[in-house]
């Protein structure tokens, strides 16, 4: 629509270029990548900071598992926060995998730890204190461990039983990163949705749908997760940029099929779920 004044046209003809660029920005852009350009110009003088207390971290803790081995094929980590009882029904998910050569290391973001199952290959840590930021959690998982691949799995989350046997078959075949289809389920057991979409970084500049909880990967120097403290309302997450920086260099594919339920968590500590969505 178009409104006269003064033998002029404004709004509908003001509006086209603005419009026009928009879509520019959408097709050859994205807009998913501006919204993390800009956290990283906002949140990133923090992270030389954050990734300084993670190596410490780590030094310590390693000193803690001298004499243990993490060593095996698949490290499967799992971090995680003051949420004891679906941790271990998210460990039981991984201890059921038909393919066995696998440690689960899991990292609690120093909220404490239950009894956790008495398997040799499950090893727990616990960080000196709170950090709030998934990609630190996750990063210690992943340089404490020693394994040909890694896998991802939250604490709210569960796999099922051929989660690691389907993406091990792809890798072998000669991808660098798969993931599979996850169910959405809401805190009472019901399926909202199946997320499933094959790879294209094209499309993925404007959508996020693949989930770290699905995500198996060849392990690899850039294989870490961003160090910004992203809160509940920050877009994108640190899956997100994950997968998007490691395609650029590397091979990656889509199983689909459903092998993760994810839960729509109303207590999620980095995803804010409306009311609806988790009815």
């Amino acid at each position: 629509m178009a409104i006269a004044t003064g033998g002029r046209l404004i709004m509908g003809e003001t509006l086209k270029p603005i419009g026009k660029l928009r879509g520019w920005v959408r097709r050859r852009i994205g807009f998913i990548p501006l919204m993390e350009w800009r956290n990283q110009l906002v949140m990133g003088p923090a992270v030389p900071g954050i990734a300084w207390r993670e190596s410490r971290e780590v030094a310590r803790l390693r000193q803690g598992l001298a004499g243990g081995s993490t060593a095996a094929l698949v490290a499967c980590i799992v971090p995680t926060y003051r949420r004891h009882d679906r941790l271990i029904a998210a460990i039981d998910s991984i201890l059921r995998q038909t393919f066995q050569d696998f440690v689960v290391i899991v990292v609690d973001d120093g909220g404490g730890l239950p009894q956790l199952q008495d398997d040799p290959r499950v090893i727990a840590v616990s960080l000196s204190k709170n950090t709030g930021i998934a990609g630190v959690v996750r990063n210690v998982g992943i340089r404490l461990s020693q394994s040909k691949y890694v896998a991802f799995l939250d604490d709210d989350n569960t796999w099922h039983p051929e989660h690691l046997a389907l993406c091990l078959e792809k890798l072998k075949s000669g991808q660098d990163l798969v993931y599979t289809a996850i169910a959405r389920r809401t805190v009472g057991g019901r399926e909202l949705d199946v997320v499933s979409a094959p790879f294209d970084r094209t499309t993925l500049i404007n959508e996020g749908y693949v989930d770290t909880s699905a995500i198996v990967v060849r392990r690899g120097n850039d294989v870490w997760f961003s160090r910004l403290p992203r809160g509940r309302t920050t877009l994108p997450g640190e899956d997100w940029e994950f997968v998007f920086r490691l395609s650029r260099r590397i091979r990656v594919t889509h199983i689909p099929i459903v092998t993760v339920d994810y839960l729509v968590n109303p207590e999620s500590f980095y995803t804010p779920w409306s009311e609806a969505s988790t009815q």
